[in-house]
């Protein structure tokens, strides 16, 4: 019951609060460039079936693995690549509560 509400407020609210709180004067831009990194979920149509409730994301779709995750970090690195980089880890950890919630 809590899953859905932990998976998708991490996936939203933690971005919203994030880019408010630390790129104030563009946080408007910087939610939604955190929010575009949603984006990886695409890879989940390689996966059959496409969605499964009970599944965790975490080393099972290509671009939620161990060393997609690892370039993550890496983009957190680089000022121009930081607000990406961001995201993509706030959404991986989203994902990672997910399962451990399973």
């Amino acid at each position: 019951m809590l899953q859905p509400i932990f998976h998708y407020g991490i996936h939203t609210i933690v971005p919203l609060v994030v880019a408010i709180y630390f790129f104030s004067k563009n946080w408007k831009l910087a939610f939604i460039i955190m929010l575009s990194t949603m984006l990886i979920d695409f890879d989940h149509l390689l996966a059959s079936p496409i969605f499964d409730a009970n599944r965790c994301s975490i080393n099972y779709h290509p671009l939620h693995s161990n060393i997609a995750i690892g370039l993550y970090g890496f983009l957190l690195l680089p000022k121009k690549t930081r607000l990406l980089g961001l995201g993509l880890c706030i959404h991986i950890l989203a994902d990672w509560v997910d399962c451990q919630l399973m």
